[in-house]
C-alpha cells in the first residue's frame, strides 16, 4: 500500500478513485500491488490511518539524498505558494453574516413552529389526538441543522467566561473580528489570494537547495502571506535535513525588520528582496555614497541587493526554488489538496514534497 502511495504521487495520481482504476489498468501499479487490487475505501482509509508515518517519509527520503549525494548545504532557496483547499471559498461566511443568519434562520425556525403548532391544533379539532407525531417537517429541519453548524462555528462565551475566570471584556476580546471568515467544509482552511485570485487555500512552504533541486525543508500554514515563514523555516532545514544552512535567498514577500535582525544574530547570510520587482527585472545598481550609521536592517539588505555580487547571488532565486512549484503543480498536476483540516494537509504536502525528492533521486541516480 505504501508503494503504490509513493508511485502515484510520484506520477501524479492523487485520488483513490484513480489509484483504484490505475491497479486495475496500469501495469506498474499491479506490480507494485502484487496483483491485490484494493478499492478506492481501503486506499483512502490506509492514508488517513498512516498519515503521521507517511509525513515522516520525507525526512528519511531527504537524509538518504544527501547522504547518497555527500552534499554539504550551503545555500538555500525559500518560496511559498497558495495550494487550494477541498472546500469551497463559496462556503465561507464572515463572522457578522453568521450572526445575522443565525438571526435570521432562528426568526424562521419559530415562525414554521408555530404554524406546525396551529396546523397540529387544526388537525386535533378534526381528527382527534390518536395520531402520531411526525417528523419535523424538512423546511424546519434544514434550518435546525443549518443552527447547528452556526453554533458549532461561534466561540462558546460561557465556556469562556467559566473556564479560567476571564471577564466580559475578555470574551469580547476573543470573539473574532466581524469580517473573519469561517468555512463550513474545511474550517481550519483559510481564503487568501493566488495566481487565480481569492481561493480557500493553505500556504506551503518549501526551501530548495541548487545542486539536484531538493527540497530540504517544508512546511505548510495557515498564514495568508510568508512574512512569519522565514525563521521557521530556517529551522525547518536544520530539523529536517539535519544541516545548518549558511545563506538563504527569499522574496520580498519574507522581507521585515524584524526577520533581518534574527537571522543575522543567528550568523544566517540573507539575500532577501525588500520590495515587489517586476518579473526578470533585478535590484538597482549599487550607488557610491557610504551608508549611514542609522540605517535600519531593510536599507542595508537593499545596498546588499545592490552590489554587483548581491545582484548575482539573488538572480539565483528563481531558477533554485520556482522551477520546483512549477514541477509539482505543472508537471505532476498536485493543484489542489486532497484531505482537510490543517494536519491532515500538512501530512499530505510532506508526501508529495517527499516523491518531489524521491525522482529527483532517482533521476540523478540514472542520468
Amino acid at each position: 500500500m505504501t508503494k503504490v502511495l509513493i508511485y502515484g504521487y510520484c506520477v501524479g495520481v492523487f485520488s483513490s478513485r484513480r489509484l483504484e482504476k490505475r491497479l486495475v489498468e496500469d501495469i506498474g501499479f499491479r506490480v507494485l500491488a502484487a496483483g491485490n487490487e484494493p478499492d478506492f475505501r481501503t486506499l483512502a482509509e490506509f492514508r488517513r490511518i498512516h498519515l503521521k508515518a507517511l509525513e515522516g517519509l520525507f525526512e528519511q527520503v531527504l537524509r538518504l539524498a544527501l547522504k547518497l549525494g555527500a552534499m554539504r548545504l550551503g545555500r538555500v532557496a525559500i518560496d511559498g505558494s497558495k495550494g487550494k483547499a477541498n472546500a469551497s471559498k463559496h462556503k465561507a461566511m464572515s463572522y457578522r453574516r453568521i450572526e445575522q443568519d443565525e438571526k435570521r434562520l432562528k426568526g424562521e425556525a419559530h415562525r414554521l413552529l408555530a404554524e406546525a403548532e396551529q396546523a397540529d391544533k387544526e388537525e386535533d379539532r378534526r381528527y382527534g389526538r390518536s395520531g402520531r407525531a411526525d417528523d419535523l417537517p424538512a423546511e424546519l429541519a434544514r434550518r435546525e441543522e443549518r443552527l447547528k453548524r452556526i453554533a458549532a462555528a461561534k466561540p462558546d462565551d460561557k465556556d469562556k467566561q467559566s473556564g479560567s475566570g476571564h471577564s466580559s471584556g475578555d470574551v469580547r476580546k476573543a470573539r473574532p473580528k466581524p469580517n473573519a471568515q469561517h468555512n463550513f467544509t474545511d474550517p481550519q482552511s483559510r481564503i487568501m489570494k493566488g495566481p487565480e485570485g481569492f481561493v480557500q487555500a493553505y500556504n506551503a512552504q518549501i526551501a530548495v537547495e541548487p545542486a539536484l533541486g531538493l527540497i530540504v525543508a517544508q512546511a505548510l500554514t495557515q498564514d495568508a502571506n510568508d512574512k512569519n515563514q522565514l525563521l521557521p523555516m530556517i529551522d525547518a532545514v536544520k530539523r529536517q535535513s539535519g544541516q545548518k544552512v549558511d545563506e538563504v535567498l527569499a522574496d520580498s514577500g519574507y522581507c521585515s525588520e524584524q526577520n533581518l535582525r534574527e537571522a543575522a544574530r543567528r550568523k544566517v547570510d540573507l539575500y532577501v528582496a525588500t520590495g515587489k520587482q517586476k518579473h526578470n527585472e533585478l535590484p538597482p545598481t549599487s550607488p557610491r555614497e557610504r551608508i549611514p550609521k542609522s540605517a535600519t536592517s531593510v536599507d542595508k539588505m537593499k545596498r546588499k541587493l545592490a552590489t554587483t555580487t548581491g545582484r548575482a547571488i539573488y538572480a539565483t532565486r528563481k531558477t533554485i526554488v520556482e522551477p520546483v512549484f512549477g514541477q509539482i503543480k505543472q508537471a505532476r498536476g498536485f493543484r489542489q489538496f486532497l484531505l482537510r483540516g490543517v494536519e491532515k494537509v500538512r501530512g499530505e504536502w510532506a508526501l508529495v514534497c517527499a516523491t518531489h525528492n524521491v525522482l529527483k533521486l532517482y533521476r540523478a541516480c540514472t542520468s
